[in-house]
């Protein structure tokens, strides 16, 4: 029988392909048999260009690209990058074992996390909603993690994600300011948001600040690089300013704090002055809110005396987060639970329920005290490594090094300031600063050692 099938291999396998490509066409019509007749050509292309899928999945989950373009969205181009990624991430590390894994002390402390977060999952007050979003999200984040660490080993990949970063950043800034412009989808009649009529993500205007200013780090590295190509830089510098620009029209009071925080670690490398630097960062950070009209939000304008609706929506989302802490101090009330949870642990009460508005009483409130120490332990154990990179690229100063840990450090710093007012604990940008410094400190550990 074997002998058999040996020898009539092809003819039997053309058989069974013709079956199938018939099949789907009587079933589903011409398309789904085209696409059959694409998939060989599809895997393919999967293993051969893999890091350029892995890194357009990255652009297209965290920039909700598809949302910001409403006619890709038919398309499920996140799935499908996902599905690519996935082939050739099994394909490179069982079959062809091109894809060497390696460990760091960082990779142990988010593995820690992610565990407790499952745990925080199935401990959590309403677990349906947190199993979909440990399935929807933190699996995926997980999984890139040690994907993205693990893949990027030459520089010119670092290179092509930073580029890649900036250029999505500015696209979606772009639409951004063609909605505040043409007076598309604006909340509270002055604040930009981007389609928000198909619930997308970048449809609240604080979640779309955190999206626009996540690759304001990465266009000012590139900006102060002065060994940098004047091309990018002269693109790096347009880009800034725009991606700015969408934030201002945000008016998102975190995501404003949060790119003076950038703008000042760059400028501190230059001037080495702590007080011009806080004087300067004061200063802009003073002129992007009169820019943004802040004064003229309905919730936190000027109309609102003393401490505002908005300053008071926090406070008061903060003490339930407190309270959900010291009700359940081991695990909180569960991942992606504090909305659900808001009731039944705020001390007002206005018939609605509220977002938390803060990272790192998100992580407080969803995680217990646990939690948040563990949540401590994965941004200090980034910063530990980024110092490692610096000290090693001092022993032979390598420029590409620097503007990459510059722009990871700038925009940890960034998450961390902003953190403060935007909810992003279990969003993409801290887990893509974390895999993209792992993969940074490895990298120059093996090129110091050349």
């Amino acid at each position: 029988m074997v002998n058999w099938y040996k020898a009539h291999c092809h003819l039997i396998n053309g058989l069974v392909i013709t079956v199938l490509i018939l099949g789907l066409y009587s079933l589903f019509g011409p398309i789904a048999a085209f696409a059959l007749l694409l998939l060989p050509f599809a895997g393919f292309l999967a293993i051969r260009i893999s890091t350029v899928f892995i890194i357009l999945f990255i652009l297209f989950s965290y920039f909700r690209i598809h949302e910001a373009f409403v006619f890709l969205m038919p398309l499920k181009i996140p799935k499908l990058l996902a599905l690519a990624s996935l082939l050739a991430i099994a394909w490179h590390l069982f079959v062809s074992k091109t894809l060497k894994p390696h460990w760091s002390s960082t990779h142990l402390i988010f593995v820690i996390w992610f565990a407790w977060l499952t745990v925080c999952v199935f401990s959590a007050s309403n677990r349906g909603v947190a199993i979909e979003y440990w399935s929807g999200v933190l699996v995926k984040v997980f999984i890139m993690v040690f994907a993205i660490s693990w893949w990027l080993t030459r520089f010119s990949h670092f290179s092509y994600i930073r580029l890649g970063i900036m250029i999505s950043g500015v696209t979606i800034a772009l639409v951004a300011l063609n909605n505040k412009i043409n007076g598309v989808g604006l909340v509270e009649g002055t604040r930009v948001t981007i389609s928000r009529e198909y619930r997308s993500q970048l449809g609240d205007p604080n979640d779309l600040s955190l999206v626009l200013m996540f690759p304001v780090s990465f266009l000012a590295a590139e900006l102060f690089d002065t060994n940098s190509n004047k091309y990018r830089r002269t693109f790096a510098g347009v880009g800034l300013i725009l991606a700015i620009s969408g934030v201002i029209a945000t008016q998102s009071r975190g995501g404003l704090l949060g790119i003076a925080a950038i703008l000042s670690f760059f400028l501190y490398q230059k001037v080495k002055n702590p007080f011009v630097v806080a004087m300067c960062g004061g200063v802009a950070m003073l002129a992007m809110m009169i820019f943004a009209g802040i004064s003229d939000r309905q919730s936190g304008g000027a109309a609102e005396g003393g401490v505002d609706e908005s300053a008071m929506g926090r406070l008061y989302a903060w003490q339930a987060a407190i309270n959900m802490a010291l009700s359940n101090p081991l695990t909180g009330v569960g991942v992606n639970n504090f909305f659900v949870n808001y009731y039944f642990y705020s001390p007002h009460w206005d018939g609605k329920n509220h977002a938390v508005h803060s990272t790192w009483f998100q992580v407080l409130g969803e995680t217990g005290f646990v939690g948040f120490c563990i949540f401590l332990l994965v941004i200090a154990s980034i910063y530990r490594s980024l110092s490692r990179v610096y000290c090693i690229n001092k022993r032979s100063f390598n420029p590409e090094v620097m503007v990459n840990a510059n722009a990871l450090k700038a925009g940890l710093i960034g998450f961390m300031v902003a953190g403060t007012f935007l909810t992003q604990a279990f969003t993409w940008p801290l887990y893509i600063i974390l895999a993209l410094t792992i993969a940074l400190e490895k990298l120059t550990i093996e090129s110091n050692k050349e």
